[in-house]
C-alpha cells in the first residue's frame, strides 16, 4: 500500500520543523553560557537533519502540490510546532497573539488551496 503524498509530505515537514525549531532556537536555553560560534556549530549538525528531511518531503510534495501550496504548507506546519515549543520547552507565556497568527494561516490555507 502507497503512503499518500499528502501525509508523506506533512510527515516529513513536520519532523524537519522539529529539528530545525530545536536547531534555531533550542540554544537559546541550553548553550546561553557557550560562546555563539560552538552554538552555530551545534546548530548547524542539528539543522543537517531538517534538511535531510525537508528536500525529500518538499520534493514528494512537488510532485502534487504548487510551490505556492508547498510553502503555505510549511508555514502552518511551521507554527504547530514552534507554539508548542515555545510553550513547553522554552517555558514562554501563552499570546493571543499565537491564535491571530493561527488564524490569519487558515486564511492563508483557504487562499492557497481553494482552486
Amino acid at each position: 500500500m502507497q503512503i499518500p503524498v499528502i501525509i508523506q509530505t506533512i510527515g516529513l515537514l513536520i519532523l524537519s520543523n522539529v529539528f530545525m525549531t530545536i536547531a534555531w532556537y533550542g540554544h537559546l536555553k541550553n548553550l546561553s553560557s557557550k560562546p555563539w560560534w560552538i552554538a552555530a556549530l551545534i546548530s548547524w549538525g542539528i539543522a543537517l537533519f531538517e534538511y535531510l528531511l525537508q528536500v525529500p518531503g518538499n520534493r514528494i510534495g512537488f510532485s502534487q502540490y504548487s510551490l505556492a501550496q508547498l510553502k503555505i504548507m510549511q508555514e502552518v506546519i511551521t507554527l504547530a510546532v514552534f507554539v508548542p515549543f515555545a510553550l513547553v520547552f522554552m517555558q514562554q507565556p501563552f499570546k493571543l497573539d499565537y491564535v491571530w497568527a493561527a488564524l490569519c494561516l487558515m486564511g492563508a490555507v483557504y487562499f492557497i488551496f481553494r482552486t
